[in-house]
């Protein structure tokens, strides 16, 4: 099957600038495509996944991706969907959060033997002759048809810099770079990446009198058409150091209902008769469904010793009571645990992602120590808390860790 159907039928396609002549394109082997990714953390995320699942799918049948970089870009930052400009980066950030990326890139992308590209636009775009880009490059561009875009309408009354005004200009003329290096004819993003698709396209079209493809995907979303993705510590990231694995299974395990089908299409390998099994699962036959999702996303993402140790831990939780071997576990020593508020304990460990955030948990009832509700953030912990040794956090519903004494 034409992986161009492929994408069609998991629920990953939103619009294409030719969609019968890129069908043609990816009809046979070798067709080279890129998605660009600008290194603003130091960790890919759920959002990211959606990208690097739709290269998988186009390197398993054949085709060659180029994971583009933005050393460069991601000096200024896409504004699409923000409302402020973002801080800006060191170089040595941007080199760091780089290497970040292509080694969590790795685990799905094959980047032996040239299967795979990792480009990066700072290549071409740090020594540009401002003069000669304004006279070669932004002559090609309107600045009526610029500001009609939602990427910078939506900014206008709160402020845009030309900075960040210059950023589909930069991106359109990554898309002129990779064709002249590696005759790539088609690049691919997210939804809110079509403005600067179609004007990277209507560039090359202009310069090099040459027919280059853009193709969008949907945006990962709930029921309710808003964003996938945030968790108690932010976003869903895939470092392990900054999400656990186990938050991360969670994470899908307490999916909604109505999202887990459309979730299992695009963030898992599962094939699309085994995810039909699971379609009409209701009520609590569809935690079947779910504890499938987290496993197979969590796989995808940690690889499989992790998916079953935080299948294993999720499901001693449930039977349990909350505890488990597994769970996310700090040592502390007596006078840590003693003379430390609970509040600057749950931060330091990362329980809560800060101690804003923790304060406002508390006084919603929303932290347990040994499934007591904590109302104190100053409060200290003393030897009554301590059973066997360890005692035991739970925040909101399901999120379980111990504390043990060393």
């Amino acid at each position: 099957m034409n992986v161009y159907d492929v994408l069609i039928e998991r629920g990953y396609f939103a619009d294409a600038t030719h969609p019968e002549k890129i069908r043609d394109y990816l009809a046979k082997p070798g067709a080279i495509f890129y998605i660009g990714f600008d290194p603003t953390a130091d960790s890919l995320h759920i959002g990211h996944l959606t990208q690097m699942m739709v290269m998988a799918h186009m390197q398993k049948a054949g085709h060659i991706p180029i994971a583009l970089m933005g050393g460069g870009t991601g000096q200024i930052g896409d504004p699409s969907g923000r409302s402020d400009m973002r801080q800006l980066m060191t170089q040595a950030t941007i080199d760091h959060n780089i290497a970040k990326f292509k080694e969590q890139m790795a685990r799905l992308i094959d980047f032996s033997d040239d299967k795979a590209i990792m480009a990066n636009n700072a290549d071409w775009l740090m020594n540009i002759n401002y003069i000669e880009f304004l006279r070669d490059i932004g002559v090609h561009f309107s600045v009526n048809k610029m500001l009609a875009t939602d990427i910078y309408k939506n900014r206008l009354g709160d402020g845009l810099t030309y900075f960040e005004f210059s950023y589909i200009l930069l991106q359109s003329y990554d898309f002129l770079e990779l064709y002249r290096r590696y005759d790539c004819r088609l690049q691919m993003g997210g939804q809110d990446q079509w403005a600067n698709i179609i004007s990277g396209v209507d560039l090359v079209r202009r310069v090099e009198q040459e027919e280059v493809y853009g193709m969008t995907f949907q945006l990962l979303q709930n029921s309710a058409g808003e964003k996938m993705g945030k968790t108690a510590k932010g976003a869903l990231w895939l470092d392990a150091d900054k999400l656990s694995p186990f938050e991360f299974y969670q994470y899908f395990r307490n999916i909604e209902d109505a999202s887990v089908i459309n979730t299992m299409k695009i963030l898992t390998f599962m094939s699309l008769d085994e995810i039909a099994k699971y379609e009409n699962l209701e009520g609590q036959e569809i935690n079947q469904a779910k504890e499938v999702l987290a496993y197979e996303v969590t796989k995808v993402v940690h690889g499989e010793e992790e998916a079953k140790a935080a299948q294993k831990q999720a499901r001693q939780l449930f039977s349990g009571g909350g505890r488990s071997d597994d769970m996310p576990t700090f040592e502390l020593t007596t006078d840590e645990a003693y003379n430390t508020p609970i509040l600057d304990l749950l931060n330091n460990n990362k329980i809560v992602p800060s101690k804003s955030e923790g304060r406002r948990l508390i006084k919603q009832g929303g932290i347990y120590l040994n499934d007591v509700s904590i109302t104190d953030p100053n409060g200290n912990l003393n030897e009554n808390h301590f059973e066997n040794n360890e005692a035991i956090i739970r925040r909101g519903k399901k999120n379980f860790f111990r504390f043990v004494l060393k």
